[in-house]
């Protein structure tokens, strides 16, 4: 079977999971941000790799998620061993609810057949902060939240462990992940309470065609996200000119559609923005959701003439 038939069929497979939200932040640009969830693709470029993104979701809405991530990466061969290893970092706000997540990343890589297979694992600590503020109104009909012992009142902060573990297979063409967050479910132990991180999912695939006009590229993708209970599914298409611009749209299946641009400029830098349109109920509260993205990577040699990168393809 031809790889360009890959994407069609996995979106065949896919196409009836409806998109819900998730207790991971999900961003529409998921193609720069594979290391956040997948650490199977720590290293994929041979090259170091940074990239921060910051999404700003349902602006206008008191209380909305605001989420930002960095992370590098770059491979490295210790004893001879093809390997990548990286560095993950992510903040998430919404309501009163703050989670900070800070992971390191290993990949073992091999080569298999035209590309190279990554097998990763991430180790971190994920902490949760709660800072609840209630505004009750005054009537003999509304009472504090003191008496109901789900309903959390005082500040509280907790650490626990996290653990991850992904596949990644990439040729010139062709990318494929799978992976899991939060194998070991750890439990937050709060005085009221015991919420735990559940165990999610994840696959993504995309795959790269030529045009006939050499100057452009056009790169299909997808991604599944899964808690076991609930899923949601992006699919995207991006028109890639001259390895310099591009622009392309998505669509989350039941809950908006997106549109995103991009460049990278001289010296290895890239820049994109994504803006996102509900089609659900909320549009009534919000003007949509912004999401920022810069990375830069770069190979080290021991010469010195100048490197960069001179591809824009999901890094």
């Amino acid at each position: 079977m031809k790889k360009k038939y890959v994407i069609l069929i996995l979106i065949l497979i896919f196409i009836s999971f409806e998109s819900i939200a998730q207790q991971d932040p999900l961003f529409n640009q998921y193609m720069f941000n594979q290391m956040a969830y997948n650490p199977g693709y720590t290293g994929s470029n041979d090259m170091i790799c940074a990239t921060a993104l910051n999404r700003q979701q349902w602006v206008g809405f008191k209380g909305a998620p605001s989420s930002t991530v960095l992370h590098v990466n770059a491979p490295v061969k210790p004893f001879g061993i093809n390997s990548g290893v990286g560095l993950y970092i992510m903040n998430d706000k919404a309501g009163f609810s703050k989670n900070l997540n800070i992971s390191a990343s290993y990949a073992y890589r091999v080569n298999l057949g035209s590309g190279k297979l990554g097998i990763g694992i991430n180790l971190g600590a994920y902490n949760q902060t709660l800072e609840p503020e209630w505004s009750i109104p005054t009537s003999d009909y509304h009472q504090q939240p003191s008496g109901d012992p789900l309903i959390p009142e005082n500040n509280e902060s907790i650490f626990v462990f996290d653990l991850g573990f992904g596949l990644y297979y990439k040729t010139d063409e062709l990318f494929v992940g799978i992976s899991s967050t939060h194998l070991n479910e750890a439990t937050f132990k709060y005085q009221k309470g015991s919420p735990f991180l559940k165990r999610h999912y994840y696959f993504i695939a995309g795959y790269d065609f030529q045009m006939p006009n050499p100057l452009f590229e056009i790169i299909p993708s997808l991604q599944l996200v899964s808690d076991g209970s609930t899923s949601a599914i992006s699919f995207n298409t991006n028109i890639l000119y001259n390895k310099k611009f591009w622009g392309g749209v998505s669509y989350k299946v039941g809950s908006a559609f997106v549109g995103m641009l991009g460049l990278q400029l001289l010296n290895g830098i890239r820049i994109g923005y994504a803006y996102e349109f509900p089609t659900s109920d909320i549009i009534k509260s919000t003007t949509g959701s912004h999401e920022f993205m810069l990375s830069y990577c770069f190979r080290l040699s021991s010469d010195r003439s100048p490197k960069r990168y001179k591809s824009v393809r999901f890094l």
